[in-house]
């Protein structure tokens, strides 16, 4: 049981914030090969400026135009349709459609703050949209698939306007789940202690933990991206997953063959030029190691890498020239903090030197002026200590760009390599095992990772750059889209349920 159409939404649709935009351009290809032109992403409009990987067509869904919406196609391999959509007139209905999803659904959104009312409003008017344009397609069989806590006001828009649509949700990360990591409580330790609606009211987290929570209840098929996150989803939602859709990703973002060389070799000049501008007297055989991510201290292990570097520089002069049989000057560990809004001073620690880039690299960021693709292909390393990470994309993205790298058992793709039995660094891919109380002992893996690539031969070096692209491969989106199949069809037989 198929659907004829896909509908899917996020806010990250067109508009790249973080994981979920990686998620769903490269799911696209996939998505297209098997419902070519009827796989359908809405997204929020910010106006050509801002939607760089949109370009608008008059003849795409010819016919329905409803007022603030945008009919193109998404700039990523398979070029999916996409709908663009304001909701800047919903603004004046606030107070009213919160009160009803009090009313008709006990959402709490008189606690909100921050980007809630606006994701809110995006969300119900994609729900609006995506039932004008059901209807204006003669109401075929349909899915709609939404994403984090941001769409939940579309499940249930739907729910009660158009109950035939078939929902998917799925929480890439429990909104509470999150925010109990950040806040620097023991998750893992006292796991099955924390309840989900008490913790939200002690970190006002009431709104938005309250909408997620009720559109995991009210939708078709209720999805999440790693076994670890379906656990957590069951503890602070009250609510099991139907099936666990883990990330898959597509090797058409990598350049192949004289491509991938000439792309390495311009990032990697593009990186040791701008090292040289910060007065490091960087070389082209210098060991390149980046991060990369949102703005989450702890979560994202920022704190972590930056720890594991000041203790790598802080080694002696001596022990890095017997271990590397090299001297400092001729070997020297340039690491790039690639992570928006972390505006931090540059640093160095004898051989170690620590430059960071605050801002998105989508290309026009005035300095670099490359996408982080063009610039993670020129890195020798990348680390990503993290403490919570349902999957992880990044370390799974370097992989796929040859790139060997560092993650923890915390992170969902850390637990899947743990799976197909890699987890050192040899193999592409060094899974450090980490829980609430061993901070300094990951902090030392670290270290002692990078000190053994440092070490290896070029040839070695080349073995486990294969070895990261083969495990890759592994994860591409053929070898998991499958699991979307049978949520499609788990949110289908709900949705003929109810006619």
């Amino acid at each position: 049981m198929q659907p004829e159409y896909i509908f899917e939404t996020s806010w990250e649709v067109c508009n790249r914030v973080g994981g979920i935009y990686a998620v769903l351009s490269t799911r696209a290809a996939s998505m297209q090969k098997e419902h070519k032109d009827k796989v359908i992403f809405f997204g929020p409009d910010f106006g050509d400026h801002s939607n760089l990987t949109f370009k608008e067509s008059k003849t795409l869904l010819k016919g329905w135009r409803p007022k603030g919406v945008r009919v193109g196609r998404w700039l990523v391999p398979g070029k999916p349709i996409a709908v663009l959509l304001r909701w800047d007139e919903l603004w004046a209905e606030k107070d009213q459609i919160f009160g009803h999803m009090w009313e008709k659904f006990g959402i709490q959104s008189h606690a909100a703050y921050g980007d809630y009312d606006e994701s809110c409003l995006f969300a119900y008017a994609v729900g609006q949209v995506a039932e004008s344009l059901y209807r204006h397609l003669d109401m075929p069989t349909t899915v709609m698939h939404c994403n984090e806590w941001q769409t939940s006001f579309t499940i249930l828009y739907l729910r009660e306007h158009c109950p035939a649509i078939g929902t998917l949700f799925t929480t890439h990360a429990t909104s509470i789940g999150r925010s109990i990591a950040g806040n620097y409580k023991p998750l893992y330790d006292c796991f099955d202690a924390f309840q989900g609606d008490q913790m939200a009211q002690e970190l006002n987290m009431v709104s938005k933990h309250s909408a997620e929570k009720k559109a995991a209840h009210l939708c078709d098929c209720f999805t999440t991206v790693s076994d670890l996150t379906a656990r957590e989803c069951k503890q602070l939602l009250d609510k099991p997953v139907d099936i666990v859709t883990p990330n898959g990703f597509e090797q058409g973002f990598v350049p192949q063959g004289k491509e991938f060389d000439a792309a390495r070799k311009r990032a990697r000049n593009t990186l040791i030029s701008l090292a040289r501008a910060k007065g490091i007297d960087a070389k082209s055989t210098d060991m390149l190691i980046g991060t990369a991510g949102r703005y989450e201290w702890k979560n994202k292990g920022i704190d972590v890498f930056l720890e594991s570097l000041t203790r790598l520089g802080n080694k002696t002069t001596q022990d890095y020239t017997t271990l590397h049989n090299t001297t400092p000057s001729q070997k020297q560990v340039i690491a790039f903090v690639m992570i928006p809004y972390l505006d931090r001073q540059d640093f160095t620690v004898g051989n170690v030197h620590v430059i960071f880039v605050p801002t998105y690299l989508n290309g026009n960021d005035g300095v670099l002026n490359l996408p982080y693709y063009d610039l993670l292909i020129g890195l020798d390393l990348t680390v990503f200590p993290s403490y919570y990470e349902p999957w992880g994309y990044t370390p799974l993205e370097s992989m796929a760009f040859h790139v060997p790298t560092i993650t923890t058992s915390l992170s969902g793709y850390g637990v899947w390599c743990e799976e197909q039995g890699c987890t050192t660094i040899d193999k592409g891919v060094a899974v450090i095992y980490r829980n609430d109380s061993n901070t300094d002992d990951v902090i030392n893996h670290i270290v002692h990772t990078i000190e053994y690539y440092l070490s290896l031969t070029p040839r070695k070096v080349a073995a486990a750059r294969k070895a990261a692209v083969e495990l890759a491969l592994k994860a591409e989106w053929q070898h998991f889209f499958p699991y979307y199949r049978q949520a499609y069809a788990i949110a289908l037989k709900k949705a003929a349920a109810r006619q």
